[in-house]
């Protein structure tokens, strides 16, 4: 199985790779994007028994590691 999971600073948290993209894209040309959030991605291959313990694992490990959940959010997803 493939286990992806996204991870994003909460909303109300300074994200200043975000702004730094923003004002980028504004220096482009790029005007019409009102705002940039800038996260992360991690794929897992992983061996689970079923899609129900692939996800309770992934969360697990976004818990104590691949997620700062003081400043971050995180979403899972499993693919087969």
């Amino acid at each position: 199985m493939k286990a992806i999971v996204n991870v994003y600073l909460k909303e109300g948290v300074l994200d200043p790779q975000g702004k730094a993209v923003h004002h980028a894209l504004g220096a482009l040309g790029f005007d019409s994007v009102s705002d940039v959030r800038v996260g992360k991605q991690i794929v897992l291959d992983l061996e689970a028994d079923s899609m129900q313990a692939a996800e309770e694992a992934v969360k697990r490990m976004c818990e104590t590691l691949l997620a700062n959940t003081v400043i971050e959010d995180y979403s899972v997803e499993i693919v087969q």
